[in-house]
């Protein structure tokens, strides 16, 4: 019944799909450095992703994976609600986005989604593992009608309207530090394989800062097993460099993760100069503020589509 209902939705529509069951993994977050077991479950059609905070076998209420959900960009994305957030959830969403499930509930008994080796490998692996399932329901995708760009002095991001269905992306970094200098990097969701070009690409951070991030109660799980480390002789990790342009691999991996906030899938052209978190975050707020450049090609689910998304205003940002 559900593949005749799926055909019947017609064979242009492309469908929403979940995961075909349960998984898990667990270990510590790069911030807290507090253990967590993360459960990702299937949900149905028009669920969205969304996590549940579970605390001494309470059931917390859920917290929509959506930008107006935001509440710190600092080095990490945390999603809040009224009594929770969880932190850190750009590379489980990177994942989740590039392998297209559309309805998942995640569930996690911590503050902060575990790092892992600093990626989104695992992530892909979990969710290759249970794979996944259509659902009878079309899948949403904003398109662009013209482009949308926020800027911080040099930084910049823009998103563009883009033929197809699916994401581009690419961008160029710039650091003083002469072990990454400049760097580029591209992605589309067409023509490259994700698990192969950018799931694997870790997170970075600077040996000369990490007294001072732990100091602020940051960085307190980060160790050569989960990031990349640079110090003034070069890159700390005994193994090396996954790929030469790995930092830029990095970016365009948060930026996959950030740019799910919006709700939906975007179709449409991603580039950035020195992109992070915020600013990351502040493009996915102007191009839902700015309802006359976009269009979804089907119903949407929610409030949030009609108009454009605004932030609570009992939400306060963290920059």
């Amino acid at each position: 019944m559900c593949n005749r209902a799926v055909v019947e939705l017609g064979s242009f529509v492309v469908v929403q799909k979940t995961l075909g069951a349960r998984t898990q993994c667990s270990g510590i977050g790069v911030h807290s450095g507090l253990p967590a077991t993360l459960t990702l479950l299937p949900a149905p059609a028009d669920h969205g992703i969304r996590f549940k905070r579970i605390e001494d076998g309470d059931n917390t209420s859920e917290i929509p994976a959506l930008a107006d959900r935001v509440t710190d960009v600092r080095l990490a994305t945390r999603l809040s609600n009224e009594t929770h957030c969880v932190e850190t959830v750009e590379h489980l969403l990177a994942a989740l986005y590039a392998l297209g499930v559309d309805n998942a509930l995640i569930e996690i008994d911590g503050p902060e989604i575990p790092i892992m080796d600093g990626s989104a490998a695992v992530f892909c692996r979990l969710i290759r593992s249970v794979g996944l399932v259509d659902q009878v329901a079309p899948r949403k995708v904003l398109r662009l009608l013209e482009s949308v760009l926020v800027s911080d002095g040099a930084k910049w991001a823009r998103l563009s309207p883009r033929l197809g269905n699916t994401l581009e992306l690419h961008t160029e970094i710039d650091f003083p530090c002469a072990t990454i200098g400049v760097q580029a990097a591209s992605f589309c969701e067409d023509t490259d394989d994700f698990e192969s070009s950018i799931a694997s690409a870790r997170t970075f951070g600077f040996a000369w800062e990490v007294d001072a991030l732990r100091q602020s109660g940051l960085a307190r799980g980060g160790s050569l097993d989960n990031a990349i480390v640079v110090d003034r002789d070069g890159i700390v990790n005994p193994e090396g460099l996954r790929f030469n342009n790995e930092f830029a691999r990095h970016k365009l991996l948060d930026a996959i993760g950030d740019l799910s906030l919006a709700g939906v899938r975007i179709a449409g052209r991603y580039e950035a100069y020195q992109p992070g978190h915020k600013l990351n975050y502040q493009l996915v707020c102007a191009l839902l503020d700015s309802p006359s450049s976009w269009y979804v090609d089907s119903a949407p689910a929610g409030d949030m589509l009609q108009g454009g998304a605004r932030r609570g205003a009992d939400q306060r940002i963290a920059f």
